[in-house]
């Protein structure tokens, strides 16, 4: 399954590692070097040109990516989990 997180970017669900609020984590100092050494490194992809307020961390062939996105981690979680259900729901009438 995909999980839709902003503009034209959809994300394998399984490749997602974390999703975080952007506003509560960046308080950290430590999370705003890791972002910033990220940045530095090309690890990170702004996916719309409005303000981030969520970043998913994902993992592909053991190659991370850090996706600033437009839309919060509560409606993201909420994608999420309508995803996973769909995905159970897909095992029962297969």
């Amino acid at each position: 399954m995909f999980l839709h997180i902003g503009g034209n970017v959809v994300i394998p669900a399984k490749n997602i590692i974390a999703i975080f609020d952007i506003d509560n984590t960046t308080v950290s100092k430590d999370t705003r070097d890791f972002l910033k050494i990220a940045e530095e490194e090309g690890f990170v992809e702004a996916i719309s040109p409005d303000l981030p307020k969520s970043f998913i961390i994902t993992e592909v062939d053991k190659k991370s990516k850090i996706y600033l996105s437009p839309i919060s981690s509560t409606t993201l979680l909420k994608r999420s989990l309508y995803v996973k259900n769909m995905s159970k729901k897909k095992k029962i009438f297969d």
